[in-house]
């Protein structure tokens, strides 16, 4: 659970550490809209995956199922800085599969948190076996990171591309290989 109170302390803080005047006609509200903010950016770490995963349909189909290009924005738990991009997330059903929202839904619970891209990808695909009892989840993340961007190294539009698989697609090069085909259409 976000506390607002003391985001906006530390918020106060910071800018006078900065050398700002909290006092000033732009800052005054500053410290409560960066809460406030705040609150929405997290609203992962009060979700759980089941929430979204938890409805399921009967499907005989037990092909890859994709959806791709499903947008989040994170922050990095190193330098408090956004990194965001495009998850692709597939997984073959076992009988059962979830609506395409809630594929999405999960993407960002996990995108709502402190977070590093490469743990993003895991607990993705993690929450696909365990709550789905899916035979293999696949996981690719493409993203920008403003620490790299902002700060340190500066190589603006650079892309860290992750991938996860489980189950079926981490024992099979076929399936993997349709995966990213199937990444390819339009």
């Amino acid at each position: 659970m976000v506390n607002k109170e003391k985001i906006k302390e530390a918020v106060t803080l910071l800018l006078e550490g900065i050398g700002e005047d909290v006092n000033r006609e732009g800052l005054k509200d500053t410290p409560d809209r960066i809460a406030r903010m705040y609150e929405e950016i997290f609203a992962g770490m009060d979700q759980k995956s089941s929430e979204h995963l938890a409805k399921t349909f009967h499907a005989e189909n037990n092909e890859i199922v994709l959806e791709k290009d499903i947008v989040f924005y994170s922050m990095c738990e190193h330098h408090l800085m956004p990194f965001y991009g495009k998850a692709h997330v597939a997984y073959i059903p076992d009988g059962k599969v979830v609506g395409l929202s809630k594929i999405a839904r999960t993407v960002e619970v996990y995108a709502r948190r402190l977070q590093i891209q490469e743990q993003m990808g895991a607990q993705i695909a993690d929450a696909l076996m365990d709550e789905l009892g899916a035979k293999g989840a696949m996981v690719m993340i493409e993203a920008e990171h403003m620490c790299m961007t902002m700060r340190g190294v500066k190589k603006p539009g650079s892309k860290t591309v992750t991938i996860v698989t489980r189950g079926a697609f981490a024992e099979d090069e076929k399936l993997q290989n349709s995966f990213y085909h199937m990444l390819q259409r339009s």
